[in-house]
């Protein structure tokens, strides 16, 4: 088993503390003995000693020979991983790592839910006539720039209504009245005949 920079027992030690601090293994609850530590890390029980004394040093968990190792303190598994954070175990890397990973899947989930919303709208209202789905970016020069929907009279100028907005990453459906035109924005317009000429002209033109 290869260790990252530092001692292999250091490194053992740092990788229990940091499945403490991130609840993998729980205060008041005992840990397996360290012939199973020693298994599961692929080291002697030494190795295991020796790590476990590192934490018993900082009141991270306590020791006691046929009752197992018990789990004391989250904040001092957090100093002892301060204390010695340039060491961190490569399997916890790892798993924040992949925790990350998860993390980007969920917001891949949630953006792929929100476009098909958008490409759900825009599918029933392109079979509706006579009105007409349009997209329309907010550019630096927008004349109305930081202002809402409600205080222009959007829809009484134009005669559209904005059923959503895509910004960066993110899509908003049914933003509603308090809408702030912002750069880089996009917006998605419903109306009727020459929606696309009112809705620029109120833009960029008036």
């Amino acid at each position: 088993m290869k260790n990252s920079n530092g001692p292999l027992y250091k490194n053992i030690a740092l990788d229990i503390a940091n499945r403490i601090v991130r609840g993998k293994l729980k205060c008041d609850e005992k840990i397996s003995g360290r012939s199973t530590l020693a298994s599961m890390y692929n080291v002697s029980p030494e190795t295991i000693r020796r790590a476990i004394a590192l934490l018993e040093d900082m009141d991270v968990v306590n020791s006691t020979k046929g009752s197992g190792i018990e789990i004391l303190s989250i904040s001092a598994a957090e100093k002892f991983i301060e204390r010695n954070k340039n060491n961190v175990y490569l399997s916890t890397v790892k798993e924040n790592i992949f925790d990350i990973l998860k993390k980007k899947k969920k917001l891949d989930e949630e953006l792929e839910d929100n476009f098909n919303k958008i490409m759900d709208l825009v599918e029933r209202f392109e079979n509706i006539s006579p009105f007409t789905l349009i997209e329309v970016s907010i550019d630096n020069n927008c004349l109305v720039l930081g202002k809402k929907v409600n205080e222009l009279k959007f829809w009484q100028r134009t005669r559209a209504t904005i059923l959503a907005y895509r910004r960066k990453s993110n899509i908003i459906i049914s933003p509603g009245p308090e809408y702030i035109f912002t750069e880089g924005d996009i917006i998605v317009v419903i109306g009727s005949s020459n929606v696309y000429k009112k809705v620029y002209e109120f833009l960029y033109e008036e």
